[in-house]
């Protein structure tokens, strides 16, 4: 416990307090001896990043709770089923390699932060492997992890505000149920339109 709180850059008093309030799983023990890892170590680095970023040790025990019952990040989201997106179970070290040498304490807590990826027992999990996959195509074209999180958060700010205006819309003319077989129509008019945008900006450009 020592070392982890060492490593950790934390007080033994103070992981205490984290294990009471269940913030960390138990530790594997082999009669009186508690063995820690780093999954422990980057649990607590995430909860310090988190804690720096402003969240409370309540939302932060929530997240934890859920994570280590196995709930899925997408129930957090509130997003429910049915759902197009495939979630991606990870090692923490294929996590790495997807993102080498993005993935910091930082990183990984502003992730979290969006619901984009949980712990469930020893493998990270990412809620959708599409923005897995072209997350880390923007990392490899030389774009920081940080920047692409940052504009994550501000296009789900328009997706939301998309899908409020498409579901009004819906439903002051159809029936409820006529919005999960009408919702391919709205990605197509979203995709249509980003693509005339782009290529508006592309116009521009000397």
């Amino acid at each position: 416990m020592e070392e982890l709180a060492r490593l950790a850059g934390i007080t033994v008093r103070t992981l205490r307090f984290y294990r009471e309030r269940k913030l960390i799983p138990p530790p594997r023990r082999e009669g009186r001896i508690a063995w820690y890892d780093d999954h422990h170590l980057a649990r607590l680095r995430t909860i310090t990043a988190l804690l720096e970023r402003g969240h409370t040790l309540n939302g932060i025990a929530e997240l934890a709770e859920a994570f280590d019952h196995g709930r899925d990040v997408a129930d957090l989201l509130g997003l429910g089923a049915p759902t197009e997106e495939v979630p991606v179970r990870l090692t923490p070290e294929e996590l790495a390699d997807r993102f080498a040498g993005e993935v910091t304490a930082e990183n990984l807590a502003a992730a979290m932060d969006l619901g984009y990826v949980g712990t469930d027992g020893d493998e990270i999990v990412h809620i959708s492997r599409r923005l897995l996959e072209v997350s880390a195509a923007l990392v490899r074209e030389g774009i920081p992890l940080a920047e692409v999180l940052a504009a994550g958060r501000r296009v789900r700010e328009h997706a939301e505000a998309l899908a409020e205006l498409f579901t009004d819309l819906v439903t002051r003319h159809a029936p409820e149920d006529d919005l999960h077989r009408l919702r391919p129509l709205a990605k197509s008019v979203v995709e249509a339109e980003l693509s005339m945008a782009l290529d508006r900006r592309l116009n521009k450009r000397p």
